[in-house]
């Protein structure tokens, strides 16, 4: 990452921070898709066939009962004859198909902090508006969302601020899955030298076993 940053400053004028960033989340990705592929390929011997991971735009409708509530006569009106126009396109970092259904939403992040987890909370309640059964995790490689996200490997209590928010969306489910031990530490980034993390095995084990327990209910 580090000669990366240093080559994108140099050639394409980037921000050193911008592509850290842009490094990081595109590492979480590239794990997350493998340890979805090894759940299902190695570990419940599924024809791969039958999985399909991508991330294209879910169109989310306009909510009808909105309509009514439009003060303007002009407006409604407007939106009723334009109606299939109306929409949202929303995406999630993995988007799990089996057999061609969407079954398992996966947000990847470096790490999550509250705010970004209030948006992803947001962005799940409206994929389950069309998808009402969609099971949701956020896979990340750091937390900072307080609590024992970043300790306690196989059911965290969480924390306090998390868990307020998330009683908000009582109609998501998420798990929330952290790779890196300890929790994040703005001045100690890991991707020098001196700030190295080690990925244990057993983090990458707990979370195979909810993507099996995930993939059990929908199969």
């Amino acid at each position: 990452m580090e000669h990366g940053a240093k080559r994108a400053i140099r050639e394409e004028g980037r921000a050193y921070g911008g592509f850290i960033r842009s490094q990081k989340g595109q590492l979480q990705e590239f794990i997350t898709t493998e340890l979805i592929q090894i759940t299902w390929n190695t570990e419940l011997k599924k024809a791969p066939g039958r999985l399909v991971i991508n991330s294209e735009k879910i169109k989310i409708p306009l909510n009808h009962n909105y309509i009514s509530k439009i003060a303007s006569k002009k407006i409604r009106e407007f939106i009723i004859s334009n109606i299939k126009r109306f929409y949202y396109g929303l995406s999630v970092d993995r988007h799990v198909f089996i057999d061609r259904n969407f079954v398992l939403g996966v947000e990847c992040k470096a790490y999550a902090e509250n705010a970004m987890l209030k948006r992803i909370l947001v962005d799940f309640h409206l994929l389950k508006t069309r998808f009402p059964n969609l099971l949701c995790f956020l896979f990340q490689l750091e937390s900072q969302l307080g609590g024992d996200y970043s300790s306690v490997i196989t059911e965290p209590n969480g924390s306090y601020s998390s868990h307020s928010l998330m009683s908000y969306f009582q109609d998501v489910d998420l798990k929330i899955i952290t790779l890196l031990p300890g929790e994040r530490k703005i001045d100690r980034p890991i991707n020098k030298p001196d700030f190295f993390k080690p990925l244990p095995l057993e983090r990458l084990q707990n979370a195979v076993e909810h993507l099996i327990s995930g993939f059990e209910k929908v199969i």
